[in-house]
């Protein structure tokens, strides 16, 4: 008798799969982000005169953002002093944010540099801060279970923005 298999269904990350795979005119972050006003409806929670902080529209986990030059650039080399010195600065806030709201017990903070280093947005350089908390492994285990992102993307978005009001944040 055939084992029974738990699903996990994903079906927003659908959109990600297909937009990967299209051969883009634009960039999803300059045309849907960094140019627009609607910050709350595209999650994005601060900017500052080089840079947008943004939540990762398909995260590993709960409070993944995405901190990214205003500017379209590719490659860390393409990016000024100024650029760099506030893409860290926002990466040391967002921490502090994350600290104060849900309280992780770690995190994974880098850049993917091109498709063949995990960029999935290869055309435009950004910088993943990623929550981890002890006993979580990533977002899929090795056992075959599935780790479960347990708040909303909208719940923790509003939890943020009160955090920055609260404590003056980001501070650059």
């Amino acid at each position: 008798m055939e084992k029974e298999r738990d699903n996990l269904w994903a079906p927003w990350r659908i959109g990600y799969i297909l937009d990967v795979n299209k051969d883009n005119k634009g960039c999803f972050l300059c045309d849907n982000i960094a140019q627009t006003e609607n910050d709350d409806e595209n999650y994005v929670l601060w900017r500052s005169e080089h840079s947008v902080v943004v939540f990762n529209h398909y995260p590993y986990n709960n409070g993944h953002m995405l901190i990214v030059p205003q500017r379209h650039i590719a490659d860390l080399s393409e990016a000024t002093d100024e650029e760099m010195l506030d893409l860290m600065r926002l990466v040391r806030e967002a921490q502090k944010c994350l600290s104060l709201t849900v309280h992780p017990q770690g995190f994974n903070v880098g850049f993917n540099v091109g498709r063949c280093a995990g960029a999935g947005l290869p055309g435009h350089l950004h910088v993943h801060i990623v929550p981890r908390w002890n006993g979580d492994t990533n977002f899929m285990s090795v056992c075959s279970n599935a780790e479960v992102i347990s708040q909303s993307m909208r719940e923790l978005f509003d939890q943020l923005k009160e955090t920055s009001r609260e404590h003056g944040l980001p501070k650059l």
